[in-house]
């Protein structure tokens, strides 16, 4: 944006591309490391209201909460190796991917109110706007996009 005073142009600053908000965490797989990745996108959450003035709601912040958990659990689950957290956010969508070192896509099973258990990816379908798997060099990233309601 540029302001026109007396004929000359005088840059602002507010035309500069603001850089979306991006953390990442390492996890090892050991006990409590679940429970720590939700604690660090509660954290993030609560970062991208306050820079970014994000307006997200208990049910949005639950939401992201949840996919959070499912994907960590999986990798936690599934993987022979630490994994990866990163978030990246702004005031309208906050994007999970979560690295792990199995390179086997995780597989998403129809819907079965009567199977225990492998409900997870459903559940990140059903929340997120978009998910993402490919392989990487070190094995997968999984990606979800949650939209900020």
């Amino acid at each position: 944006m540029t302001e026109h005073l007396g004929g000359a142009v005088i840059p602002t600053g507010f035309d500069v591309p603001v850089e979306p908000l991006r953390r990442a965490a390492h996890y090892t797989g050991e006990p409590g490391c679940i429970a720590e990745a939700r604690g660090f996108a509660a954290q993030f959450l609560e970062q991208l209201r306050t820079e970014w003035c994000a307006d997200i709601g208990s049910r949005t912040d639950g939401e992201l909460l949840l996919v959070v958990s499912e994907l960590v659990t999986n990798a936690d689950q599934h993987s022979n190796g630490p994994y990866i957290l990163e978030l990246e956010g702004t005031d309208s969508a906050v994007e999970v991917a979560v690295y792990d070192s199995n390179a086997a896509l995780p597989r998403r099973f129809p819907k079965n109110p009567e199977r225990v258990g492998r409900h997870g990816l459903e559940i990140v379908h059903a929340v997120a706007s978009q998910v993402t798997v490919q392989r990487v060099p070190v094995g997968k990233r999984v990606c979800a996009r949650v939209d900020l309601k």
